[in-house]
């Protein structure tokens, strides 16, 4: 471990909490002058577990994947918009398959040494509990961990 943290990675999901998370990271790297990784991984787990289980069909699944493609595009290219208003060089990617699975295995490859992540949701059922990427992410990892959650902090950390 290594602080200030050198290459810190977020992961955007899309939700209110992760772009909470993609400000507050563009403020640590800019404060430690880090390198900072930006990452939205299209969930082929979860859409095939909705064909499994005759949610969707196959045509549908492709069209919906299309549709989680053009949002991630869309989340990427808010952060980086984000990142230029702190003049921050970030880096995006997009990725398909298993999101925990996909973080841990960059994390390692590339050498990051902060994950930061918006706030975990409320577990509503066991089976949420199973299924959190989220959860799956924060138990998985081989570094440091960091969830964002006073939004209005942030955001007004981020508009001084």
């Amino acid at each position: 471990m290594s602080v200030p943290f050198k290459h810190i990675m977020v992961y955007v999901d899309g939700s209110e909490d992760s772009l909470s998370a993609v400000m507050y990271a563009i403020l640590l790297a800019k404060q430690d002058a880090s390198k900072l990784d930006a990452m939205y991984v299209v969930n082929t787990r979860a859409l095939s577990e909705l064909v499994k289980s005759g949610i969707f069909i196959d045509s549908e699944r492709s069209a919906y994947q299309r549709d989680l493609h053009k949002d991630a595009e869309r989340y990427l290219k808010h952060a980086t918009k984000l990142a230029k208003m702190k003049n921050v060089a970030i880096s995006c990617i997009t990725e398909e398959g298993s999101a925990h699975r996909i973080v841990r295995d960059y994390i390692k490859e590339n050498g990051i040494d902060l994950l930061v992540l918006g706030g975990m949701s409320t577990i509503r059922s066991r089976l949420d509990d199973l299924n959190s990427e989220t959860d799956r992410m924060v138990r998985t990892v081989t570094c440091p961990v960091m969830l964002v959650r006073d939004e209005e902090d942030v955001w007004n950390s981020f508009d001084e």
